[in-house]
């Protein structure tokens, strides 16, 4: 297996980093490699620091105890957008009728301010893309591939030998082990004991 996910993880990581610089109440990332592959159709785009802002817009509303969204996470509030906001993201006037304010985008002093990280996380992006590339070919994406659905497949619990859990899709989890941050030993995927085919 490529180290490419694990360069990947460590670039997500000195990025959030560079935004916990500016906003010290913004929690640790507690597993980059959850954001490999995978879309959020509720974001509205793919992997990149602008992706990652929105995020730590999400990690700043919990370390709050904002509710910056509802409908399982899909609209996005004007709580949300005060948050953004304070990030340095532009938003739409108007929300969207089924995302509300996801789909921010970063102003002017924002990419000035973070200019070098987002240099950096972009040239690992592109990296990691080239060497993931080969592999579409013979590789079974999901339905969500199938059908260009963004929103990244169907998340299952993962779980360490601590007891904590996690949601992912079965695929990110596979490229890479998720490591817990409370004991240290990877996030698995428990077996369904008694899931008889009937």
């Amino acid at each position: 297996m490529s180290t490419t996910p694990t360069v990947l993880a460590a670039e997500l990581a000195q990025a959030w980093a560079d935004i916990q610089r500016h906003h010290p109440e913004l929690p640790d990332l507690a597993a980059p490699e959850s954001l490999i592959g995978e879309s959020s159709s509720a974001c509205g785009h793919e992997l990149s620091f602008e992706r990652l802002l929105h995020e730590a817009v999400h990690g700043i509303a919990a370390a709050r105890g904002i509710r910056d969204t509802s409908r399982a996470g899909r609209y996005h509030n004007r709580r949300f957008l005060a948050i953004a906001e304070e990030l340095g993201l532009d938003h739409p006037e108007e929300p969207h009728p089924s995302s509300g304010f996801s789909l921010v985008t970063l102003n002017p002093e924002a990419k000035r301010r973070y200019r070098p990280t987002i240099e950096r996380l972009q040239r690992a992006l592109k990296a990691h893309s080239a060497a993931t590339a080969g592999d579409t070919a013979r590789s079974f994406r999901g339905p969500a591939a199938r059908h260009g659905s963004s929103g990244g497949g169907v998340r299952v619990k993962a779980v360490c030998d601590c007891g904590r859990n996690v949601r992912v899709v079965p695929s990110v989890l596979a490229q890479a082990p998720i490591m817990c941050g409370g004991c240290g030993k990877p996030f698995r995927i428990p077996e369904v004991v008694g899931a008889g085919v009937g």
